[in-house]
C-alpha cells in the first residue's frame, strides 16, 4: 500500500559529559497519530553503518545527502514508473510495533538498487504521548494564530464593506447621469447613419450595373480561350498514350528484373542471418572465456592469501622455536612442557605439509586448465581466420575480437608467470620448513645433553651429602681423625690449633698451608679456572670457591659454579646466578667425570690449566 509519510530530520548536539552530535530521524503520518517510528544515529553508529552499506559520505555530510535522496523520491512520486522509491518494510503488520526498515531504492531496467537502508524502532507509549503532546501544542499555537488572523481579516473586511457601499452609491449616481447622456447621443448618431446609408445604397446600385457589363465581356473572352486549350490538351493526350505504351513495356521488363533481384536478395539475407548467428555464438564463447579468466584470477588471489597465511605461520613457528629455547628450565617439569610443545609443533608441521601438498595439487590443476584454455584459444583463432572472408563488417568485428583474444593471451601469460613465481615461493617455504625441522632436532639433542648433565650433577650432590653425613659421624668419634670418603678421597682434616672445632675446607687448609711458605696473605676468594670448551657454546667456565669466615664456627664452605658452566645454557639458571654445591672437592669439578655425559666437542683440552689446589687434593 502507498502512504504519505512525514520525515523529520534533526541534528542534536549533546555537550554533557562529552560534546557529541546525533542525527534524529522521525517518521509520522498526518492521518494516523499513533504511527511513530524513531531512529537516532550517533557518530559511532554511523561508522558501523558506513562499513556495512559501503557509504562514501562522512557524518557531517550525511544529513544533506539523505535529504537530497528524499527530494528525488518526492519528485518521482507522481510518475507511473518512478525511478526513486521509499520502501517501508516490516516483518509483520505495522500494528505489532516491530522494527521496520526504510529503504531508498533506485529502479533500473536491470535490478533494484538500495542506496540506503535504515532501521527504525517503533515508538513506545511514552514517546507516542510526547509526540501527541507536541502535536497538540503545535495545533493550539496554530489555532491561536488563526484566530488572530480571523479577527484582523474581519476588521479589514468590515472597513472595506463600508468603503465599498459608499463608493457604490457614488457610482450609481454617476451611472444615471451617463445613461441620460448616452440616450441623447444615440438618437443623434442614428439620424446621421440613416442619411449615410441612403447615399451608399445609390452608389452601390451604380457600381453593380458597371460590374455586370464588365463580367459579360470577360465571359466571352474566357470561352474562346477554353476552346483553344481543349484542342491543345487533346493533342497532348495522344502523345501521352504513345509514351504510356512504351512505359508499360518497360514496367514488365522491370518486374521480371525485380523478381530476379528479390530471389538473390533472399539468398543474401539467409547468408547474412547465418553470419549473425555465428557472430552471436562467437560472442557467447568470448563471454564464457571472460568468466573463466575471472574465475582463474579469483583462484590466484586465493592462492596468494594461502601463501601469505603459510608465511605468517612459518614466522610464528620461528618465534615459537625461539621461545622454546628461552623457556627451557633445568627441571623435569620444564622438560615435559618442552616435549608437549615439540609434539604440537610436529603436528602443526604435518598440517602445513598437507596444506602445501594440496596447494601444489591445486597449482597443477590450474596449469592443466590453462593448457586447455590455450588449446581452445588456438581453435577459436583458426575459426575466426576462416570466417574473416564473409563480409567487410564481419572482418571489422573479428579484428576487434582478435585484439580481445590477444589481451586474454597476454593476461594468461601473466598468470602463468605469477604461478611460476608462486611455485618458487612454495619451494622456498619448503626449504625454510626443512631448516626449522633441523633446528628442532638440534634443540632436542641439546635438551638430551643438558638432561644427562643435570642427572649427573644430582648424583654428585647425593654422594656429597652422604659423604657429609659420614664426616659428621667421624668428627663426633675423634676430633683429629680423617675419614675416608666413598670415592677414596681423604676427608677434610680438622685443625684445633686454628681455633676451629669443625673440619676445614680443603681450600682453607691449602691457604693456611701456603702462608708460612710464601709469607704473604692470600685473598680468601681463590678462582680456579678450567679451560674446558663446551659444545656449541665456546664459553670459558669459571669456578669460584668461597671459604668460610673464621669468626663463626658453624659456617661451612660453599662452592659456587657460575651460570656459564658444563654446557648448560644460561636460560636454565636465570633465577639464581649460581648453584651452591656443598662439600665438593676439586676432583669432582674435574672434567674427567663429565666425559661420558658430554659430546665430543665439549671434551676438555689436555692443556687445561690446573691450580695448585688440585695437587693438595689428589683425584
Amino acid at each position: 500500500r502507498r502512504l504519505n509519510v512525514r520525515v523529520n530530520i534533526d541534528l542534536l548536539s549533546v555537550s554533557n559529559p562529552v560534546h557529541k552530535k546525533d542525527l534524529a530521524v522521525r517518521l509520522t503520518d498526518d492521518t494516523d497519530p499513533f504511527f511513530l517510528y524513531n531512529l537516532v544515529i550517533s557518530e559511532e553508529d554511523f561508522q558501523s553503518l558506513k562499513s556495512q552499506q559501503g557509504l562514501l559520505v562522512d557524518f557531517s555530510a550525511f544529513p544533506q545527502k539523505f535529504i537530497d535522496l528524499l527530494q528525488q523520491c518526492i519528485q518521482e512520486q507522481n510518475k507511473d514508473i518512478p525511478r526513486f522509491l521509499l520502501q517501508l518494510v516490516s516483518s509483520s503488520s505495522l500494528l505489532d510495533h516491530t522494527p521496520v526498515y526504510l529503504n531508498v531504492v533506485e529502479t533500473n531496467a536491470f535490478k533494484h538498487l538500495t542506496h540506503l537502508s535504515l532501521k527504525f524502532l517503533p515508538g513506545n507509549d511514552a514517546e507516542i504521548k510526547k509526540f501527541l503532546a507536541t502535536c497538540l501544542k503545535c495545533l493550539k499555537e496554530d489555532k491561536v494564530m488563526l484566530e488572530g488572523k480571523l479577527r484582523k481579516t474581519e476588521e479589514d473586511l468590515t472597513r472595506q464593506l463600508s468603503y465599498a457601499q459608499q463608493s457604490l452609491s457614488e457610482k450609481s449616481r454617476e451611472l444615471d447621469k451617463l445613461k441620460s447622456e448616452w440616450t441623447s447621443y444615440t438618437t443623434t448618431l442614428t439620424n446621421k447613419h440613416t442619411q449615410e446609408l441612403t447615399n451608399e445604397k445609390e452608389k452601390a446600385l451604380q457600381a453593380q450595373a458597371q460590374y455586370q457589363q464588365q463580367h459579360e465581356q470577360q465571359k466571352k473572352e474566357l470561352e474562346n480561350l477554353h476552346q483553344k486549350s481543349i484542342q491543345q490538351l487533346q493533342n497532348r493526350l495522344s502523345e501521352l498514350e504513345v509514351i504510356n505504351k512504351d512505359l508499360t513495356e518497360r514496367r514488365y521488363k522491370g518486374d521480371s528484373t525485380v523478381r530476379e533481384l528479390k530471389a538473390k536478395l533472399s539468398g543474401i539475407e539467409d547468408e547474412c542471418q547465418r553470419a549473425k548467428q555465428e557472430v552471436l555464438s562467437l560472442r557467447r564463447e568470448n563471454t564464457t572465456l571472460d568468466a573463466e579468466c575471472h574465475e582463474k584470477e579469483k583462484l590466484i588471489n586465493q592462492l596468494q592469501t594461502r601463501v601469505a597465511v603459510l608465511e605468517q605461520e612459518i614466522k610464528d613457528k620461528d618465534q615459537l622455536v625461539i621461545r622454546t629455547k628461552e623457556v627451557l628450565d633445568a627441571t623435569q617439569e620444564q622438560k615435559v612442557i618442552l616435549e608437549e610443545s615439540t609434539e604440537k609443533k610436529q603436528s602443526h608441521i604435518e598440517k602445513l605439509e598437507t596444506t602445501i601438498k594440496s596447494l601444489s595439487a591445486e597449482l597443477l590443476k590450474a596449469n592443466e586448465i590453462i593448457k586447455k584454455l590455450q588449446g581452445d584459444l588456438k581453435t577459436l583463432m583458426s575459426k575466426l581466420k576462416l570466417k574473416n572472408t564473409v563480409t567487410i563488417q564481419q572482418e571489422k568485428l573479428l579484428a576487434e575480437k582478435e585484439e580481445r583474444l590477444q589481451k586474454q593471451q597476454r593476461e594468461l601469460q601473466e598468470t602463468e608467470q605469477s604461478l611460476r613465481m608462486k611455485e618458487q615461493e612454495v619451494c622456498k617455504l619448503h626449504e625454510q620448513l626443512e631448516t626449522t625441522v633441523q633446528k628442532l632436532e638440534e634443540s632436542k639433542q641439546l635438551l638430551k645433553t643438558n638432561e644427562n648433565v643435570i642427572t649427573w650433577l644430582n648424583k654428585q650432590l647425593n654422594e656429597i651429602q652422604m659423604a657429609k653425613k659420614l664426616e659428621i659421624s667421624a668428627s663426633t668419634h675423634g676430633g683429629g681423625r680423617t675419614a675416608i670418603s666413598p670415592h677414596g678421597m681423604p676427608d677434610r682434616p680438622s685443625f684445633p690449633s686454628s681455633g676451629l672445632g669443625h673440619p676445614l675446607s680443603p681450600l682453607y687448609a691449602f691457604q693456611n698451608y701456603l702462608e708460612p711458605a710464601h709469607g704473604k696473605t692470600i685473598n680468601p676468594q681463590c678462582p680456579i679456572q678450567l679451560n674446558t670448551q663446551l659444545s656449541k657454546m665456546n664459553r670459558c667456565s669459571d669456578v669460584q670457591t668461597v671459604t668460610a669466615a673464621t669468626s663463626h664456627p658453624a659456617n661451612k664452605e660453599n662452592l659456587f659454579i657460575s651460570s656459564d658452566k658444563l654446557a648448560l645454557d644460561p636460560k636454565y639458571l636465570k633465577k639464581n646466578d649460581s648453584i651452591p654445591l656443598r662439600g665438593l672437592s676439586q676432583n669432582t669439578l674435574n672434567s674427567e667425570y663429565l666425559k661420558p655425559y658430554l659430546p665430543a666437542q665439549a671434551q676438555p683440552s689436555p692443556k687445561a690449566a690446573v691450580t695448585p689446589a688440585s695437587a693438595y687434593f689428589p683425584g
